[in-house]
């Protein structure tokens, strides 16, 4: 799904049912993706890798397959890097927001 209106960015946004939060490995249950920077932020290195791999990317999975954001995971799966994957879900965050006022 694209997020092309106020209603999909609200959704987007809000948090996800609670049978679909992200578990982290470290023991972390993320309920949606805002939740996610400051997650990503606080994680160690070995648990981002856990998570993002040259063979995989959790992260850009749940964004594509539970918070149905097609653009921002398509994103993800080309990045490998923490920092970059973290300014990139916070500009989509904040282009979010926008579009749901």
């Amino acid at each position: 799904m694209a997020v092309n209106s106020k209603k999909d960015a609200l959704k987007a946004l809000s948090d996800v049912n609670p049978e679909h939060n992200f578990w982290v490995c470290n023991g972390n249950i993320l309920k949606s993706i805002k939740e996610l920077p400051s997650a990503l932020k606080k994680m160690k290195k070995n648990v981002f890798k856990f998570h993002v791999s040259k063979e995989k990317n959790d992260f850009a999975n749940w964004i594509n397959d539970i918070i149905k954001d097609t653009k921002l995971a398509k994103e993800l799966y080309k990045i490998k890097d923490k920092k970059k994957s973290i300014l990139k879900i916070t500009q989509r965050i904040n282009w979010l927001k926008k579009k749901a006022k």
